[in-house]
């Protein structure tokens, strides 16, 4: 069965960086996109970052562009955002999620999330 493992996460003071990783096993992770969501608390879900399956496309919320980068390694099975200039109202807890294509709704899976925490 497919899973998602998300880490890298913790706290960091405003300004700072923290580099997130989702890696895949249990399923051909080269033929899927992922996509990073947020949550925080009393929010709503979020969409943040997605990286294509085909051509390696990115997209980013207007929140974060310029500040996240997200990259992946198929080698590993593994997709990175690097987050830079982080924000107190970038605190949420981030998932990473599979799906065939960036922007659909339905994702296949899904990780358990890793919290970030940023202070003023």
């Amino acid at each position: 069965e497919g899973q998602l493992v998300e880490s890298g996460g913790g706290l960091v003071q405003a300004g700072g960086s923290l580099r997130l990783s989702c890696t895949a096993s249990g399923f051909t992770f080269a033929d899927y996109s992922i996509g990073w969501f947020r949550q925080a608390p009393g929010k709503e879900r979020e969409g943040v970052s997605c990286i294509s399956s085909s051509d390696g496309s990115t997209y980013y919320d207007e929140s974060v562009e310029g500040r996240f980068t997200i990259t992946r390694d198929n080698a590993k099975n593994t997709v990175y955002l690097q987050m830079n200039s982080l924000k107190p109202e970038d605190t949420a807890i981030y998932y990473c999620a599979a799906a065939r294509r960036c922007g659909t709704i339905f994702h296949d899976y899904w990780g358990q999330g890793t919290q970030v925490t940023v202070s003023s």
